[in-house]
């Protein structure tokens, strides 16, 4: 669906059917349910919330809407607008609820006056993330409810339902997605949409709270009140419209189960011998307690599903517990079923554990050969390729590099190697820290990307100043934030609404008090390895900037434009002597290795950038007449 084709279709007045994502599903239950501002920090599977929202003109755009520079800060504008009396919505990957969480963890106790959604991407299967997170647990910490949707059609009637109660009871409430959820396609039926005018009242009143956590005489009631509203939630969820009993008759066996695992579930009982009765939870936090009794207590059995940890299984235990129900309750068997996305396949594995004899046996195995794996890379013409190529000449084997989140994380893999250890975003420069004390012989170099250095790196360049750390950090600036898309960042020079002030690394540093800055084109690969060289010859701590605009996003510019003009790189055949520098050190995908041993550029994957002909010893590498 063309872009703007998406924003008519997210305006659309009347009620309609589409073929939608589970993302853009959620931004028309954003129109719909009145989100008055919205925010953001970028990270899969959640950026294809905002493209929806890119698609609405900005004129006819019924909420604000904005990438902050973090999740932390995401969260608390959204935070600021609800309590001024705006439904607000605030959405990210799932790590982003780390570093929101210093501010998460209060949201339960404040008096959210315009109410509040959290739409969390969870990501099993650890698609794009450095871990397999269940947010489920830090919900229950900070007292906000949860609601599981398993497919497109369901979390869009699930935030409804989430603003709805939010609003009623002033609280957030979580809408937690996983990756298939957010990627699945589905026809859903959406409601009409009734536009109202924005009432621009401030509605903030310091007596609406306490908003001041600040003693035991404050805190205790706030707690309260948060636990009071779970409680009624609670009571809600016993008959929650999202609640489903599948009834087969079966009083042996039973399963309990939410979310994603239930359609997977569905789909291998199709082969079962004997279908168990399922009841399908609609709220992964709180659990309807009489709803699971009674459920275990007419089943002898009761098999628990579910993707990640096994955080309803212990609840359903406890609930069992204290029922004094005797049912016999099977969790998760192994560590296997800890791990992974709960897909078919993976569902028959866990479901034959537990009960052999229910399903026949089956073999999920690939029919015929499979391609070797290919390693994720850089996009050819990348300055980081450029950079790391570079800066390796400049260190030694012993020499200590760290890495972070971003492209730039895809140094670590041959040839390159750039990258020994990596935590999360923005870790690089104090984690360098701590490996440079009590380091005299190992250099230690860490990287950073441009948006990373916004999102989460200035505390610990700050660090590094104050405490006069002796280490170099690289940032690799290309003005976009490229891995999750393309968005802008405070770097860039313009927002998600328009042209805005950019920042200039360089001058903010200098702000800081870092003394030794060097700036680069990561073209420039003889210069950057100079600079490199000397950043870490010197004492203290160093900075060195390698500067390119990220290629992919400027070729599309250009594309779009009709100004894409590209000169084609070429092997001289009679010079090459087989050396291998373009193909095993510089390793661009553009170059093709053949059976007799010669090099050729691919056509279709080179862009002509011309970064590698520095590289060729024997300067092989030449552009076409």
């Amino acid at each position: 669906m063309a872009l703007k084709d998406m924003g008519e279709m997210l305006l659309r007045e009347e009620p309609f059917s589409e073929i939608v994502m589970g993302d853009t599903a959620i931004v028309r239950a954003m129109v719909e349910a009145g989100v008055r501002v919205a925010s953001s920090y970028p990270g899969s599977p959640t950026p294809e919330i905002a493209e929806a929202i890119a698609s609405i003109p900005h004129e006819r755009r019924p909420f604000y809407f904005e990438f902050s520079t973090n999740e932390k800060v995401a969260l608390e504008v959204a935070f600021g607008a609800s309590i001024n009396g705006h439904l607000s919505c605030c959405f990210f990957k799932s790590v982003g609820l780390n570093v929101a969480a210093d501010s998460f963890v209060q949201l339960s106790m404040m008096n959210l006056l315009g109410g509040m959604v959290m739409v969390l991407g969870d990501d099993p299967g650890a698609n794009s993330s450095q871990n397999e997170q269940d947010n489920r647990h830090l919900a229950r910490l900070a007292y906000v409810p949860v609601f599981e949707p398993a497919s497109p059609k369901e979390s869009y009637e699930m935030f409804l339902e989430a603003a709805k109660l939010s609003k009623e009871h002033n609280m957030p409430v979580i809408v937690r997605l996983t990756t298939h959820v957010c990627h699945a396609k589905e026809k859903v039926r959406f409601g009409r949409w009734n536009p109202k005018p924005l009432d621009p009242t401030p509605r903030f009143d310091p007596k609406s709270g306490s908003y001041i956590p600040l003693t035991a005489a404050t805190v205790y009631p706030m707690k309260r009140r948060a636990l009071e509203n779970v409680e009624r939630l609670r009571e809600y969820a016993e008959f929650s419209p999202f609640n489903l009993f599948v009834k087969n008759d079966n009083n042996r066996r039973g399963i309990i189960t939410a979310g994603l695992p239930f359609l997977s579930l569905m789909d291998v009982l199709q082969f079962a011998d004997e279908k168990p009765d399922i009841l399908k939870l609609g709220m992964a936090y709180p659990l309807p307690r009489k709803l699971v009794a009674d459920f275990l207590a007419s089943h002898d059995e009761v098999k628990v599903l579910e993707e990640l940890d096994n955080f309803i299984e212990v609840e359903v235990k406890s609930i069992a517990f204290d029922s004094g129900i005797k049912s016999r309750i099977i969790g998760k068997k192994d560590l296997e079923d800890w791990v992974g996305e709960y897909v078919p396949e993976k569902v028959y594995s866990v479901m034959k554990k537990t009960w052999p004899d229910m399903l026949p046996d089956m073999d999920f195995s690939p029919k015929g050969p499979m391609p070797s794996p290919r390693p994720p890379q850089l996009c050819p013409g990348c300055g980081h390729r450029s950079a790391f190529y570079a800066i390796k000449r400049a260190l030694k084997d012993t020499d200590i590099t760290v890495a972070d989140i971003g492209c730039h994380t895809l140094g670590y893999l041959e040839p390159h190697e750039m990258g020994q250890v990596m935590l999360c975003m923005g870790h690089s420069t104090g984690t360098g820290s701590g490996l440079s004390l009590f380091n005299d012989e190992r250099k230690v170099v860490a990287f950073i990307g441009d948006s990373t250095l916004f999102h989460a790196g200035l505390p610990g360049i700050i660090n590094a100043v104050f405490n006069r750390h002796n280490m170099t950090l690289v940032i690799m600036e290309n003005g976009t934030t490229a891995m999750t898309g393309h968005q802008d960042h405070p770097g860039s020079g313009k927002n998600f609404n328009g042209p805005t002030d950019a920042i200039s690394i360089k001058k903010m540093l200098e702000g800081l008090g870092v003394k030794s800055i060097r700036v680069v084109d990561a073209y420039s690969q003889q210069k950057l390895t100079e600079a490199v060289r000397e950043a870490v010859s010197e004492e203290g701590f160093s900075v060195v900037i390698a500067s390119h605009p990220c290629m992919l996003k400027f070729t599309r510019e250009q594309r779009r434009k009709g100004k894409l003009t590209k000169r084609q790189i070429s092997v001289d055949q009679e010079k090459c002597k087989r050396i291998y520098e373009c193909v095993k050190a510089f390793a661009c995908p553009s170059f093709q290795l053949k059976d007799d041993g010669s090099v050729e550029v691919s056509e279709e994957l080179c862009i002509g950038d011309g970064s590698c002909v520095q590289t060729c010893p024997v300067k092989a590498l030449r552009y076409e007449d």
